[in-house]
């Protein structure tokens, strides 16, 4: 099944960025959130994410493909697709669920934006489990083309197939999760760095300023463009992951003995916000998005066009 009508429910920031990112790929998109007052709100914050995505014509694209709906069974009644960015818990997203099914076509994919909730939880007491798929994205949506699909237990193959095949179709980059953790994969190695950066700054070993730019100069620039394991292969040169293994092995083992469990405490807290505090003296922090999300961009499209993808 083709799909050409997406609904997104949910309209925050995830859900106006995905709004454009489904915009922008031709697709027509059916807004969903409870509160009529956003609507406006909603409407600009969408129109400036296709202006970050080069898109002139925004102002007609959005008249002639894009509306706002405060009943959310009208919203997905006609949609193909429906990406779900309801509030982390559980009984909010039984009861989106539950009324998305009684009006939207059977064959119509329920795909969530959940940052750590389990498929298989949301799936209880659904009408047809098999089409409800995790479709996690990295934000901002329209700009990062990650997607982590997962499936629960009673999703059908067919379901994560088709979502695989939908996103990669507009240009997003699924990568598919074969067993459901808490917190995805992604959020997952993240909160693992930021275990050991937190316990690095309690500990006085280095400040918030110089532990961002020791990422950011350091391993986030190859990180852009190849993943750690084929970082770690390269960095054995000829020998490649075989070779690095068995000459740093070794030492990442007693690198992992020596980290430490950290607890977020009321003093660590206040480090962390007296970092950011001191390296954000200065600067405006709106000019400092633009400028990111703008780097962002030429970094995509120099991806793109040099095929340096895997």
């Amino acid at each position: 099944m083709e799909i050409k009508n997406v609904a997104v429910v949910g309209m925050g920031v995830i859900g106006a960025s995905w709004a454009a990112n489904f915009l922008a790929q031709g697709l027509n998109v059916v807004a969903y959130d409870a509160n009529q007052d956003l609507a406006p709100d909603v409407a600009q914050l969408i129109a400036s994410y296709l202006a970050d995505l080069g898109m002139e014509d925004g102002a007609r694209v959005m008249a002639d493909r894009y509306r706002f709906e405060t009943d959310l069974a009208a919203a997905v009644t006609a949609a193909d697709f429906i990406q779900e960015n309801g509030p982390e818990r559980l009984a909010i997203k039984h009861d989106i669920i539950k009324t998305i099914e009684s009006a939207a076509a059977t064959d119509a994919l329920i795909v969530s934006s959940s940052s750590g909730l389990l498929v298989s939880d949301m799936q209880q007491n659904a009408q047809h489990p098999e089409r409800i798929v995790l479709g996690h994205p990295f934000n901002p949506p329209h700009l990062i083309p990650l997607v982590e699909v997962i499936g629960g237990k009673q999703t059908s193959a067919d379901a994560i197939a088709r979502t695989m095949d939908f996103y990669t179709a507009i240009g997003k980059k699924p990568v598919h999760i074969k067993k459901e953790v808490k917190g995805h994969v992604v959020n997952r190695l993240q909160a693992a760095l930021f275990k050991e950066a937190f316990y690095l700054i309690d500990e006085g070993v280095i400040s918030v300023a110089d532990l961002d730019a020791a990422i950011a100069h350091g391993p986030g620039l190859r990180w852009a463009f190849l993943g750690p394991c084929m970082n770690l292969h390269l960095s054995g040169g000829r020998g490649g992951m075989e070779h690095l293994l068995e000459h740093l092995g070794p030492a990442f083992t007693e690198w992992w003995a020596d980290m430490h469990d950290v607890t977020l405490t009321d003093a660590l807290k206040q480090k962390l916000i007296d970092g950011m505090d001191d390296q954000l003296q200065g600067i405006d922090q709106k000019a400092l998005i633009n400028k990111r999300d703008a780097m962002m961009r030429s970094l995509i499209k120099e991806k793109n066009v040099q095929e340096f993808d895997l």
